[in-house]
């Protein structure tokens, strides 16, 4: 089985602070940020929504788009998460029984 790693957004609300991350168990660390078990921006923020998420077959590339969407301009993650996110759902309960 192929290990996939994912750069993710998580969001409170369309004009609130917006996390970028990386994983390789996307269920798992979203649900980490959803009930606060790690201490942090997200925690501070009390950012708990999954908005936005990109696959990658390895962890080189996923850091690097990581590292690049940390460096736009918010109103760019805006855009980017409204592209195939446009209402903004929590996409958690999509990928939580993955």
């Amino acid at each position: 089985m192929v290990k996939r790693f994912f750069v993710y957004i998580m969001a409170p609300r369309k004009d609130g602070p917006i996390y970028v991350g990386v994983t390789s168990d996307l269920p798992k660390r979203a649900a980490e940020h959803r009930t606060h078990s790690v201490r942090g921006f997200t925690d501070r923020y009390n950012i708990e929504r999954l908005v936005w998420f990109e696959p990658h077959d390895n962890a080189e590339a996923a850091i690097v788009r990581e590292k690049r969407i940390k460096r736009w301009l918010p109103s760019w993650k805006v855009e980017l998460i409204e592209k195939d996110n446009p209402e903004w759902r929590d996409l958690y309960l999509d990928i939580a029984s993955s």
